[in-house]
């Protein structure tokens, strides 16, 4: 069979390929779930592997041909199992939510009651929100912050003793601050509760020690590994515990069990064949995640965004939390008269691509909130570092209070596009 070149074989695909190269080239990506995949990670996505089919678990598959993708596999749970110091990995989640789903299929029964944050105050979709799965089959009691923007652990405390939930979650995707992870784990042994941490958000400030673990207080640890992981898009599942026989029946939902729970969650339970291109793309993410390149792009992550932070502040801006602990800044713009979609707009144009955010509490529309979620992994992965955080935080300051002037809008735009030329990515061809 003779192949074509994409650009040959379908050159309508590949226009859109070099267009979304050219738009990443030429603007910020300062969305804080969003990063850059490697030329490494990105080959071996699109390796032969996508043509293999492997349902079941390595050494325990139910179709031939698998010395390979058992070799593969096997190569990408180690490596997470010696990064984050856990007795199990499961690198067949599909993504980060069917993660999550796994973890409920596992440890809860329909009608059982879960906690999450209030997606309102900054949580994810399948930690309890009413219009997603995880408040349908379950009974979603969810937690907030305070006035302060801060996990308020007085009301986290005293709505799981009322409501004694069989599964309480951390984690976030608009939350600006660490997590304490010790203070849900207190809480969760308390009632009674399992208790999952999804880090899909931090997971790479984590393995870089510049945000703390949750390996040791949670009983099961979901991530995507993509955003600060730098791999695909795909998810993992961390646990301790044995499963020696992960595809054999347990006779009860225990601590003891939860490597087992989870695996025949994943498979047969939920998923059919895994995909073993992307998990290839893991392992390399996994195996660049060792190195002291991957540790030291993530610390600048944290560095560059309290510096943005510190601008913005600076100009009045109303950060929630009044500032970062992380990789993201939650910022309401309405005291500048403007809505997050406003916002979002306004910096699209300077060639700055963030995303329009409720804040918590907020009495706007979700497609007109009032603030705007924006971060630095990509900026950290570019090379950017403190220097260019100053500037950066200056032309979104002063975008943002001139959204209607054009003369500002281009001299910011002038600036970003110099900024994207003094620190490339993908200059070769590896990626077209």
């Amino acid at each position: 069979m003779q192949y074509k070149p994409l650009s040959q074989a379908d050159p309508e695909v590949h226009q859109c390929i070099v267009d979304e190269l050219s738009r990443q080239r030429n603007g910020l990506e300062m969305i804080p779930s969003e990063s850059y995949a490697s030329p490494a990670v990105l080959r071996a996505m699109g390796s032969i592997f996508t043509n293999k089919y492997s349902e079941g678990y390595p050494r325990k598959r139910y179709y031939g041909g698998q010395v390979n993708t058992d070799k593969l596999e096997t190569i990408a749970i180690e490596r997470a199992k010696k990064i984050f110091k856990v007795d199990h990995v499961n690198v067949q989640p599909y993504s980060g939510s069917p993660a999550n789903l796994a973890v409920y299929f596992a440890l809860c029964k329909p009608g059982d009651t879960i906690m999450g944050m209030d997606l309102k105050q900054g949580g994810h979709l399948t930690h309890g929100c009413k219009v997603n799965f995880s408040a349908k089959y379950y009974k979603s009691v969810p937690y907030g912050v305070g006035k302060n923007g801060y996990i308020d652990f007085n009301q986290v405390r005293a709505i799981a003793k009322r409501e004694k939930p069989k599964l309480i979650w951390a984690g976030a995707t608009a939350y600006p601050r660490e997590y304490d992870f010790k203070a849900f784990a207190e809480i969760a042994k308390e009632v009674g509760a399992f208790f999952a941490a999804d880090i899909a958000h931090i997971i790479g400030l984590i393995i870089s020690g510049v945000h703390n673990s949750p390996v040791g207080y949670a009983d099961v640890i979901t991530s995507t590994t993509h955003k600060t992981l730098r791999g695909p898009r795909a998810g993992m599942i961390l646990c301790n515990g044995n499963a020696s026989e992960p595809l054999k029946p347990t006779p009860e939902i225990t601590k003891e069990n939860i490597p087992t729970l989870i695996d025949k969650a994943i498979f047969p339970g939920l998923q059919g064949g895994p995909h073993e291109h992307t998990i290839a793309g893991i392992a390399v993410a996994l195996k660049e995640a060792q190195t002291n390149e991957f540790v030291e792009s993530n610390r600048m992550i944290i560095k560059t965004c309290k510096i943005i932070a510190e601008e913005l502040l600076e100009d009045g801006f109303n950060l929630i939390t009044g500032g970062t602990d992380n990789h993201l800044i939650l910022m309401d713009v309405t005291n500048k008269n403007i809505t997050g979609q406003e916002a979002e707009t306004a910096l699209e144009k300077i060639n700055i691509s963030v995303n329009k955010n409720a804040v918590p509490n907020d009495p706007r529309p979700p497609f007109s909130p009032s603030g705007i979620r924006l971060g630095t992994p990509c900026l950290a992965m570019r090379g950017m570092a403190e220097q260019e955080a100053k500037i950066i935080g200056k032309c979104i300051s002063e975008t943002l209070r001139n959204t209607n002037n054009s003369q500002i809008i281009e001299k910011n735009q002038k600036i970003v596009n110099e900024l994207c030329l003094k620190f490339p990515i993908y200059s070769g061809r590896e990626v077209e």
